[in-house]
């Protein structure tokens, strides 16, 4: 059973409250997903360790029930 972009917002948000979440489904076969992450926990972290984070929060779904998730992270900018 494929995750819904909903479940996976959700557990990212769980681990990372204040983070701003955007999941796109690529194939619209509710396994192949982008998202977009903003959250000030990244802030010093290198790419590797923010897409860690990321992978944590998912709680072992990444490459079982959640097949793809293309991963765009980073620390909020000042305006």
């Amino acid at each position: 059973m494929p995750m819904n972009a909903r479940d996976i917002e959700q557990l990212i948000k769980e681990a990372l409250p204040d983070a701003t979440v955007v999941i796109e489904d690529l194939a619209g076969d509710g396994d192949h997903y982008a998202a977009r992450i903003v959250s000030e926990a990244f802030r010093g972290k290198s790419r590797v360790q923010q897409h860690q984070m990321v992978y944590a929060a998912l709680r072992g779904n990444m490459g079982g029930v959640l097949h793809a998730l293309a991963l765009q992270t980073s620390a909020p900018t000042a305006d």
